[in-house]
């Protein structure tokens, strides 16, 4: 195995950043930028007044909004390692994006705003994380804010979370009174805004400052040293192994927007967070350092480049090395396929990439090709990574284009769009009408938005409310079990599936047809 192979892989760090909805997200991501030189000027996701955007933010309708709506993938280099950082939606609406890209990670950082605690949100793909086993790192954000007590905001966290903590550092106040973060790890104080050569403090071998210092001066000092007694006391030990199965996660405090705590962070952070794992596949763990090269496809994205109508696949490599121009199989088809235009990221800024290893997120760009959850390999290697999650759409609308004119770029639009995963296409079996479901009515909403700004075609769309989707096992069903309350549908692959009322119609329709063996391709992950 060549040496710089295996050293380029296990420099590599790819982790996600999740949270509930304001809680920071993209703003935390933007400061890591910064540092690794990615970005000059870091504009915050409410940049609506100054005109500023976050780069994550890449799409028209998240720049109107102050929303990420879609995963974006950042890549750069910091103290010898390279970084991928995908920055995930929060909003519950997109969590079906957020659940494959977590599929995509080695590891996890969640942030949990200081005066809320754990959110629904959080909880939900946090719960997500500890189903794969993926490592956890938690920031807990907007200390220059008054929010809640730092000890009562960890016992939230193990009570909620069923997780061990270990807090890395702890605040020295908050809000108006914030002082700065005690370095538990790093054995320093670092204090808020001070001049850079003040910033640190050393303690000494006791955990305390050393002479004279105006910190001592405040009781808040006083107060931190016995909370710090308290944690060495009656908390957790650091455990490296339990960092790296997902069952104790490593605390840090700070403030994203003022770009407090972050490079500490960042930097701790890259010390312990595992570089690329093995993935489960049809032919068992496939190791990152093999050098036969191997990925699987978790997201597509339709119109990145609104002028050339482009799409790209998302790819995490799993194993060997990427070249540019190489041919690959494509199990699923049983064909192969020459890789020869493909993009590394900053959000929607694109560069052709030539190589690229284990660990690596690289765009493909998809004449219609992929699926969510293709396989690629090279030579006779046929095997498949894991299924990922389909979830099953609960909101409904019948959708048409407004101007029948417009037939031809509404096909188009819808075809290039509901391959992005975020909603579902169906046709009705008796009136082949188009129906689209989602998980959340704001996947409407975008849908409805891109629709008329990278096609042009306004669509008109009628809402259905809520129903229960089940797929039919062996795909053969009477056409005339249809019904108002159990629709008969057309997936987009062509299998059948019902659109129930409510559990009720449900129910009554298994009781009935006891022959017909339902499903919901979510169990699978629950």
């Amino acid at each position: 195995m060549a040496k710089d192979f295996k050293e380029d892989v296990l420099s590599r760090r790819t982790f996600a950043i999740i949270s509930h909805p304001d809680a920071g997200k993209t703003t935390l991501t933007e400061k890591l930028l910064l540092f690794g030189g990615a970005i000059r000027d870091a504009g915050t996701v409410k940049g609506k007044k100054t005109g500023k955007f976050a780069t994550s933010d890449w799409m028209e309708i998240e720049k109107q909004r102050g929303i990420s709506v879609t995963s974006s993938v950042m890549q750069f280099e910091y103290q010898n390692r390279r970084v991928n950082i995908l920055d995930t939606p929060g909003h519950q609406d997109f969590s079906e994006d957020t659940y494959r890209t977590l599929t995509a990670v080695d590891s996890a950082v969640m942030i949990i705003d200081s005066a809320k605690g754990i959110e629904e949100q959080t909880l939900k793909l946090f719960k997500v994380c500890r189903m794969r086993g993926i490592p956890i790192f938690t920031f807990i954000n907007k200390l220059d804010r008054e929010g809640r007590v730092p000890l009562e905001l960890l016992a939230e966290l193990e009570e909620v979370m069923g997780i061990e903590s270990y807090p890395m550092n702890w605040p020295i106040g908050m809000g108006k009174e914030f002082l700065g973060i005690y370095d538990r790890f790093y054995n320093r104080i670092e204090q808020f805004r001070v001049d850079e050569e003040k910033r640190y403090v050393t303690l000494n071998d006791n955990g305390e400052i050393e002479g004279p210092h105006p910190l001592k001066d405040s009781g808040l000092y006083e107060q931190t040293l016995e909370e710090i007694m308290l944690l060495n006391e009656a908390g957790n030990e650091f455990s490296r192994e339990k960092i790296e199965t997902g069952e104790l996660t490593p605390v840090f405090f700070g403030s994203a927007l003022t770009n407090f705590g972050v490079q500490t962070f960042l930097e701790t952070y890259l010390q312990f967070a595992p570089s690329p794992q093995a993935r489960n596949s049809t032919e068992g763990k496939i190791d990152p350092l093999t050098e036969e090269f191997s990925g699987f496809i978790f997201k597509i994205q339709a119109n990145m480049n609104p002028a050339h109508r482009d799409r790209i696949a998302f790819l995490r490599i799993c194993s060997g090395k990427f070249e540019r121009g190489m041919t690959v199989n494509i199990p699923r088809l049983g064909k192969q396929m020459k890789l020869a235009q493909s993009t590394q990221f900053m959000a929607d800024d694109r560069s052709t990439v030539d190589e690229a290893v284990s660990g690596d997120i690289i765009g493909l760009y998809d004449s219609g090709t992929y699926q969510i959850g293709d396989t690629l390999t090279v030579g006779k290697n046929q095997f498949q990574y894991e299924k990922l999650p389909q979830f099953t759409p609960e909101l409904f609308v019948r959708v048409t284009a407004k101007n029948v004119m417009k037939q031809k770029h509404f096909h188009k639009g819808i075809e290039q769009l509901v391959q992005e995963g975020a909603i579902q296409l169906f046709r009705n079996v008796r009136t082949e009408e188009y129906l689209l479901g989602a998980v959340g009515q704001l996947q409407f909403e975008v849908f409805e938005h891109r629709m008329k700004n990278e096609y042009n075609v306004e669509v008109i769309m009628e809402r259905l409310g809520s129903k229960i989707t089940r797929w039919v096992e062996n795909d053969e069903v009477s056409e005339s079990l249809s019904a108002a309350r159990s629709i008969l549908v057309n997936d987009r692959y062509g299998k059948k599936a019902f659109l129930f009322e409510n559990d009720f119609a449900l129910r009554w329709f298994q009781d009935k047809n006891p022959e017909i063996k339902l499903y919901n391709p979510m169990d699978d992950y629950q």
